[in-house]
């Protein structure tokens, strides 16, 4: 039986620069960071320690030798907030491309790109 679902893979064009975005702009800690001396490099990022989902970087072009039948597209998240607007502005101030706030039957919710311009969505939980 599956209870939760513990990573995502995010497969990324630059490892070190997708890092720096997570971890200095959106504000997610390191987890993990494992080099296995051959090529495959990962670092481990969540929102808090004890998130329960993780985001795990991974180089696109080493996945995709290594496994050459892996999707390798960005995967759409959806992350939640308890401060919507205090975290839009938050992203605007570290410039951070975002899309306006709009409400939709969840609450409200805005888009932001990454570095790789992925774009991604946060709702404001109630």
């Amino acid at each position: 039986m599956i209870t939760i679902l513990g990573q995502v893979m995010l497969y990324v064009n630059n490892q070190e620069e997708s890092l720096e975005f997570w971890t200095q702009k959106a504000g997610f800690s390191v987890i993990s960071e494992v080099d296995d001396g051959q090529g495959m490099k990962w670092f481990e990022i969540a929102p808090t320690n004890d998130s329960q989902t993780r985001i795990v970087l991974h180089n696109k072009e080493v996945v995709a030798k290594m496994s050459p039948g892996v999707n390798l597209g960005t995967p759409s998240l959806l992350f939640f907030s308890d401060n919507l607007d205090q975290l839009y502005k938050d992203f605007q101030d570290k410039n951070i491309t975002v899309g306006e706030i709009v409400d939709v039957p969840e609450g409200r919710v805005f888009n932001f790109t990454d570095n790789e311009e992925n774009y991604f969505a946060v709702v404001e939980k109630k």
